[in-house]
C-alpha cells in the first residue's frame, strides 16, 4: 500500500500533462529523434510538468570536505535512496511537497527498508535545478534555472541531515555543459553531484513534451570531464554523475561514455507502468551500458501500477544501487 503521507499535497503528474493536452497514451507515443528502431517495450515517459522561467546562480558554497559517511568512495557497499522533485511544488515530484527537514523524515522512512546487513542506506535529495519549459523564454532555450537561494536551502539541509544532493538538469535547447557551468558554485560542494536528463535535451527546432530528447556520448563526456576538473581543483571526494534514460535511443553511443574514477556514474532507468513493463525497460536499457556504470531505478508513487516494494527492487539484477521516488 502506498503511504498516504506520500500522496498528500501532490498534483497528479498525469493530470498535469492532461492540462497540456497530453494523455498517458500520447506520452507513450511521443517520438524520439530519428534513429535505430526501438526494441524495448513502450513505457510512458517520466511525467514532469514544464514550468515558467526563473533565475540563474553564480557563486560558491563553502562546506566541509568529506561525504556524510567519510572519505571513501560512494560505491560499492551502499544503496542510495532519493526523493526527486524541485523546490516549492509537489507537481514535479515528492521532494517539493514539504520543507527539506520535514521531507527528510519521510525520506528516511521510505529508505529504511532498502538497507541490508552489507548495504547500508544513504539518503539523497535529487533536486531539479534547471527545469524544461513549454515556451522559449527570453533566451529561447525552453528551460529555466530555479532561484539560487532555493538551491542553497537544500545544500544547507543536506549537510544538516547528512544527505547527498544531486542537481538534475532539464536543459531544453541548451547543451548540458553550458547549463552545468552555471551550477559550478554548488558543485564545488563535496556533497553535491550532477544528473543529466536527456528526455528534456532538445534539438534546435524541438519543444519539450512534444518529443523525447536525447544526448550523445560525446556531450556526456565533455560534461564529465569538466566535472572531474571541478572535483580535482577543489580536492573533492567522489561525486554522483547520473544519466537518466528509459529508451536505448536517449543516450546515443552509450558504450563510448568514458569511465571517470572521480565520478560514480549511474545509469538511472525511468518510466512508469506495471512491474513487468518497468523491468522489461530496465533490462533492455541496462544491456546497452558499459559495465562501469552503476544502475538506478525510479519508483512513481502515483503513476506506477502496483508500486514495487524495496525487497522486490533489491532482487533486480544487475544490482540497483540508486533508487529515486517521484
Amino acid at each position: 500500500m502506498i503511504e498516504e503521507g506520500a500522496r498528500r499535497g501532490r498534483v497528479s503528474k498525469a493530470a498535469a500533462f492532461a492540462a497540456l493536452g497530453l494523455t498517458s497514451m500520447a506520452l507513450a507515443a511521443l517520438p524520439s529523434r530519428p534513429g535505430p528502431a526501438q526494441a524495448e517495450p513502450i513505457v510512458a515517459r517520466s511525467p514532469t510538468l514544464v514550468l515558467a522561467a526563473g533565475t540563474s546562480a553564480t557563486s560558491r558554497a563553502k562546506v566541509p570536505a568529506e561525504l556524510p559517511f567519510g572519505k571513501g568512495p560512494i560505491y560499492p557497499g551502499r544503496i542510495l535512496v532519493a526523493y526527486y522533485g524541485t523546490a516549492g511544488t509537489g507537481a514535479l515530484g515528492v521532494l517539493g511537497e514539504d520543507d527539506p527537514d520535514a521531507i527528510t523524515r519521510r525520506l528516511r522512512r521510505a529508505a529504511a527498508p532498502f538497507a541490508t546487513e552489507d548495504r547500508p542506506v544513504q539518503i539523497v535529495y535529487e533536486l531539479i535545478v534547471t527545469v524544461a519549459d513549454a515556451g522559449p523564454g527570453d533566451d529561447g532555450d525552453y528551460s529555466h534555472d530555479i532561484a539560487r537561494e532555493k538551491v542553497e536551502t537544500y545544500i544547507k539541509a543536506a549537510h544538516r541531515n547528512k544527505a547527498l544532493l544531486v542537481l538534475d538538469l532539464q536543459t531544453g535547447r541548451s547543451d548540458f555543459l553550458t547549463v552545468a557551468k552555471r551550477w559550478k558554485w554548488a558543485l564545488r560542494d563535496p556533497w553535491v553531484g550532477l544528473a543529466l536528463d536527456p528526455e528534456w535535451r532538445m534539438g534546435p527546432r524541438e519543444v519539450p513534451a512534444q518529443v523525447i530528447g536525447s544526448v550523445g556520448a560525446r556531450e556526456v563526456n565533455r560534461v564529465s570531464e569538466w566535472l572531474v576538473g571541478v572535483s580535482r581543483r577543489n580536492d573533492l571526494p567522489q561525486k554522483i554523475f547520473m544519466l537518466h534514460s528509459f529508451r536505448t535511443s536517449m543516450i546515443e553511443n552509450i558504450s563510448d561514455v568514458v569511465r571517470r574514477p572521480r565520478l560514480a556514474t549511474v545509469l538511472h532507468i525511468d518510466g512508469f507502468g506495471t512491474p513487468g513493463q518497468k523491468l522489461a525497460t530496465f533490462h533492455t536499457v541496462a544491456d546497452t551500458r558499459p559495465r562501469h556504470m552503476r544502475m538506478g531505478f525510479k519508483l512513481f508513487y502515483d503513476e506506477d501500477i502496483a508500486l514495487m516494494s524495496p525487497s522486490r527492487v533489491r532482487e533486480i539484477r544487475p544490482l540497483v544501487e540508486f533508487v529515486s521516488y517521484q
